[in-house]
């Protein structure tokens, strides 16, 4: 089940803070240790920076593991609600006590492992943040590869109870790759293969987990490009230097002097690429016409709203001279 994991005015906060991490990042990769940072500052709690030894966040009774998981931008991040998903890796903290014992008992041996290893996060919480009653949970994190959407929840972390599991053996590799062997593990009341174990290149296990329904009330929605507000109208996040440089060239911000800028640049589509470069942490809502920020995503594929406008930017102050 779902815990709740930001108030109201926290996931306002977190929406703000991812946008303008994502502004700032111009492109590249999605990391932990972006998430755990937007995660604390939303809620108050010192960033210790993420670890992939101990919990991420340990504050107060609180103890979070963030489990975060890359999925394709070629369709809506909510679609993947009410679907069962595979996480690369749990732990590697486990060993494989045998390759060609009975599967289900290797697997209860694993999973018993994995439930001491939880354990010994809990007294690492505890003796930390000094509470005797931890609140200990998993985090999930599901990013678009573009940076667009984003989902996020909270589950209770419990230990697996390992007589709850059947397993099998499963070969793998072949061709070019080595092969070897995996433990594929189910769960006894539903049938649903819960976890893979892996035996080959450091054994570690691979966690199966249930995306919560759309209408989940603790499940948590993120959009931090292009999103579509009541209005009609399209919100966007630049970074404040950028929005310095368009308040710079166009005297304003106001989403009638945006849209008639990109209107009238019939041949925005001809600019030339703009270098991606990094820029500052802090940012600034804009809003844009749909119609207008459908220009300027036709005409400008840049890696982010950002880099669209610092394209749209260098256009105006260049080749816009040309008129």
């Amino acid at each position: 089940m779902t815990l709740p994991s930001f108030t109201v005015d926290e996931l306002s906060q977190a929406q703000e803070l991812l946008a303008a991490r994502v502004a700032s990042m111009m492109g590249r990769k999605m990391e932990e240790g972006d998430w755990s940072h937007v995660y604390c500052e939303a809620k108050g709690i010192p960033d210790t920076g993420w670890s992939n030894l101990n919990i991420d966040v340990a504050h107060g009774d609180l103890g979070v593991e963030h489990k975060m998981l890359c999925v394709k931008s070629s369709r809506p991040i909510r679609e993947y609600c009410g679907t069962t998903l595979m996480h690369p890796a749990a732990t590697r903290s486990i060993r494989i006590p045998s390759t060609d014992g009975d599967p289900t008992e290797v697997a209860r041996d694993v999973l018993t492992q994995y439930g001491k290893l939880i354990e010994q996060r809990r007294h690492w919480v505890a003796k930390k943040t000094g509470s005797d009653d931890v609140d200990l949970r998993t985090g999930w994190l599901l990013w678009q590869v573009e940076l667009v959407e984003f989902l996020y929840w909270e589950e209770r972390m419990l230990p697996p109870d390992p007589n709850a599991y059947t397993a099998e053996w499963r070969d793998s590799g072949g061709g070019s790759r080595r092969r070897s062997k995996n433990l594929w593990v189910y769960e006894k009341s539903t049938g649903k293969k819960r976890y893979s174990i892996t035996t080959a290149a450091g054994p570690k296990i691979q966690p199966y987990f249930d995306v919560p329904p759309p209408n989940d009330q603790n499940l948590c929605f993120l959009q931090v490009q292009g999103e579509v507000l009541p209005s009609g109208s399209v919100r966007i996040w630049v970074t404040s230097m950028t929005a310095i440089s368009i308040r710079n060239v166009l005297g304003s911000l106001a989403l009638d002097d945006l849209n008639k800028a990109i209107s009238d640049a019939h041949d925005l589509h001809r600019a030339g690429k703009l270098e991606v470069l990094l820029s500052d942490e802090t940012a600034v809502a804009l809003e844009l016409s749909r119609l207008a920020y459908k220009q300027l995503v036709e005409a400008l594929p840049g890696v982010s709203d950002e880099h669209r406008m610092q394209q749209l930017v260098h256009y105006l102050v260049t080749d816009g001279k040309k008129d």
